[in-house]
Formats: structure tokens, C-alpha cells, sequence
């Protein structure tokens, strides 16, 4: 039993993360959101919703400056304030951003969102249990081999959930006759649009490359109009 002690002590670790991660997430983007109001997304998201058969697609500005698009575990769609104000200096079309709301809701009905808030707070169980099980076994360097090898997971799980998200937001674009284009240019921006704003390490171990993105794309786009 008292070897079992440190793992059952992580798995309660992660039940609680997992509660408290879904409460403050919820909590800042009720606080810092509103819902976005714009005439030329809005005939897009119409047009989405009608080839999912919605009424329609609610989207909400969260008021940060980086450029992001964000799929919350309650299914609410946000784009932040520096994506958007890109939008309204012409640095980024309607279309674009209406690829990156397709990307978001990918995220939504392939269940990534909430699996990832469970996967952070399981992550950080299993980190917790690592790091006591190898500390014992390499004492000094037990927690660092630990957090690596948890990252190393957790970013395999996540450009596995871009990929997907991608290729929901493709057959979505194609099936409301917006076409996948969009998708592809504004992946061709991001470094420039992204730039000052992303932390390069952790988008880089969490996300796919660019090009391998639009070689995904461009891929199921040949197989799904053959």
C-alpha cells in the first residue's frame, strides 16, 4: 500500500488540476471576452453553420494581443484582439480568419478541447509520479527527466490534435463553398503575423511545421476532389 501511496497522491493531484484548470479558464475568458460583432465574418459563419446544420456559430473576441484562435473545454470559439485588429488593418482577409474559426471548432467536435485540459492535469499527475518514482532511482535528476518526458508526450498529442483540426477545418471550408485557399495563404503568413508574440520553443514542440501543415492540406484536398 505505501508503495502505491505516491501514485494514487498523483492521481488525486490531477483530479484536482484538472477541476481547478476548468474553473480559472472559464473564469478569465468570461472576464476578458465579449462576442464578436462583424458583418463580413458573420455571412461566413453563417454559411458554416448552414453545412453543419447550426442556427449559428457564436464567435467571442478574447482581449489579448497575440495571435491566436481558441477552442475553450465548454465548446466556445474565441479569437483574440490581435487577430482580429490584424483583420481590420487588412493583414489578414475574412476568409482567413473564418479558417481559423473552422480550425477552432475542429477542435471542438474532435473533443481536443477538453481532452487537453484533462491531458494538462493528467500530464502534470504523471509528471508528479515520475518525478517521485525516478528521483528514488537517479537521485538530482528524477524530476527533470520527468518533466521532459511528459513535454515530449504532450507535444506529440498536440501536433497530432493540429493536424486533425486542419483537416475538419478543410473538409468544413470546402463543404460551405469557402474553399481551402484561405487556409493555406494564412498559414504562409503566421511567422509574420506571430512574430513578438509567440514563445518559439513551446510552439515549436507543440505545433507541426508550417510547410509539413500545408503539405497536409493540400494532400486530402487531391484525395477529396479526385
Amino acid at each position: 500500500m505505501l508503495k502505491l501511496t505516491p501514485i494514487l497522491l498523483a492521481l488525486l493531484y490531477g483530479i484536482v488540476m484538472y477541476r481547478f484548470s476548468v474553473w480559472r479558464t472559464g473564469r478569465e475568458l468570461d472576464a476578458r471576452s465579449t462576442e464578436l460583432v462583424d458583418a463580413r465574418l458573420k455571412a461566413l459563419t453563417d454559411r458554416m453553420a448552414r453545412a453543419l446544420d447550426l442556427k449559428r456559430i457564436p464567435v467571442n473576441i478574447y482581449e489579448i494581443a497575440p495571435v491566436n484562435g481558441l477552442a475553450a473545454p465548454d465548446g466556445r470559439i474565441f479569437i483574440t484582439r490581435g487577430f482580429y485588429d490584424k483583420y481590420r488593418a487588412g493583414e489578414v482577409t475574412a476568409e482567413e480568419l473564418a479558417s481559423v474559426i473552422a480550425h477552432e471548432l475542429g477542435h471542438v467536435a474532435l473533443g481536443h478541447s477538453r481532452r487537453r485540459m484533462i491531458d494538462f492535469s493528467g500530464q502534470n499527475a504523471l509528471r508528479t509520479a515520475l518525478g517521485m518514482v525516478l528521483s528514488r532511482l537517479v537521485p538530482g535528476l528524477g524530476v527533470a527527466i520527468a518533466n521532459m518526458l511528459t513535454s515530449l508526450l504532450a507535444a506529440k498529442l498536440s501536433r497530432k490534435d493540429e493536424f486533425e483540426a486542419d483537416a475538419y477545418a478543410s473538409a468544413l471550408l470546402l463543404k460551405a463553398g469557402i474553399g481551402i485557399a484561405p487556409q493555406k495563404t494564412l498559414f504562409k503568413k503566421l511567422d509574420a503575423l506571430t512574430s513578438g508574440h509567440r514563445p518559439v520553443a513551446a510552439w515549436l514542440m507543440s505545433h507541426p511545421k508550417t510547410e509539413l501543415r500545408i503539405k497536409a492540406i493540400e494532400e486530402n484536398e487531391r484525395r477529396w476532389t479526385v
